[in-house]
């Protein structure tokens, strides 16, 4: 059994994490910490998880002790810096939920977070958590990167056909939807209900932050080949869509296609391999990635479908969990875990 302790336990994804680690067999207690919420209790932020978890006090993140064995840091880009060495310097394991140790090469982070990194020298100890994509014995390091909503259903669907065949990849472009849950708690009126209600639009093309942290770990498969990746806004609250369209320098199977994504995961609790391209609801408030993969062909086109708060957040984050300490992957993210939404 262990102790965890959640930094930005109450926003969207840190919720989620509440009910999870709630309904984990294998954790024994739960500390939450925040900071304009620090006083409350986690049923007066959460009122729809009365009777569902233990109720108690956030604490403020200022004073955060040591005492747990894993900590979970849900909280805005930059401040993950803040407490991630100290956590490290005291050998505890932490999972961060954000994007400050996503990326391996600090000049990265100049160039798409606008930030210089105060910790680089961690970059290259951590491990990135794509949990349906790695075994066990890849969880070497005690600070796990949680990948990115948009890395996680941009990866899942590309990542099988590039790990096989990167060198026949004549060039990938992404084109990925997602809820507005994904800009988190805060107030913005363009994603007010007024602005986005009926309306679909895209943004930061080409200058989105996920887009090296998807190239990064495709270079790593081999693929050098030329990739687009454009994100846009649903008027929906949760869920990414992504479509990959790939053009390959020779024709390929169905069959071979679908043999080779079947067989990448067949040992996934969480990723489904759909016969017809998935509609994002049937993955609303789950841990599952649903992918299709359709062959004309040299033209491939991969649709998948998660929950942007959980495949790409907190389940996945959790997921993580369970694959450092060997638990059954499922743990905490099944049973009764899934019934409460955002709304």
């Amino acid at each position: 059994m262990i102790s965890v302790g959640i930094i930005g336990g109450s926003g969207y994804t840190g919720k989620y994490l509440v009910q999870f680690c709630n309904n984990h067999p294998n954790i024994e207690s739960i500390s939450i910490y925040g900071h304009s919420t620090a006083g409350k209790t986690i049923c007066q932020v959460f009122p729809e998880l009365l009777n569902q978890v233990k109720d108690s006090i956030i604490m403020n993140s200022k004073d955060i002790s040591f005492e747990h064995d894993v900590y979970f840091i849900a909280l805005p880009h930059g401040e993950a810096l803040n407490f991630v060495p100290g956590l490290i310097e005291k050998n505890k394991i932490v999972i961060d939920l954000g994007g400050d140790y996503r990326l391996d090469d600090k000049h990265e982070y100049a160039k798409w977070y606008k930030t210089n990194h105060s910790s680089p020298e961690l970059l290259s100890n951590k491990t990135y958590g794509l949990a349906d994509f790695y075994d066990s014995s890849f969880y070497q390091s005690s600070l796990i990167a949680n990948p990115g909503c948009y890395p996680t259903a941009s990866l899942l669907g590309l990542l099988p056909l590039t790990k096989r065949f990167y060198n026949k990849i004549i060039s990938a472009s992404t084109s990925a939807y997602s809820g507005t849950s994904g800009a988190g708690k805060s107030a913005n009126a363009d994603l007010s209900l007024s602005e986005m209600d009926g309306n679909v639009r895209a943004y930061n093309i080409n200058a989105h932050r996920h887009q090296p942290e998807i190239e990064q770990t495709l270079h790593k498969f081999g693929f050098a080949s030329p990739y687009s990746f454009t994100t846009h806004l649903l008027p929906a609250c949760t869920g990414i869509y992504a479509t990959t369209t790939v053009f390959l320098d020779s024709d390929m199977s169905k069959e071979s296609i679908q043999e080779l994504y079947t067989e990448q995961y067949a040992g996934s609790s969480f990723v489904r391999i759909r016969n017809t391209p998935p509609n994002l609801r049937w993955v609303i408030n789950t841990n599952f990635c649903d992918i299709n993969v359709n062959v004309n062909k040299n033209t491939i086109v991969i649709t998948s479908a998660i929950d942007n708060l959980i495949k790409g957040a907190s389940g996945q984050a959790v997921q993580n969990l369970n694959k450092i300490f060997n638990w059954e992957e499922s743990a905490g993210l099944l049973k009764g875990a899934m019934n409460v939404s955002v709304y």
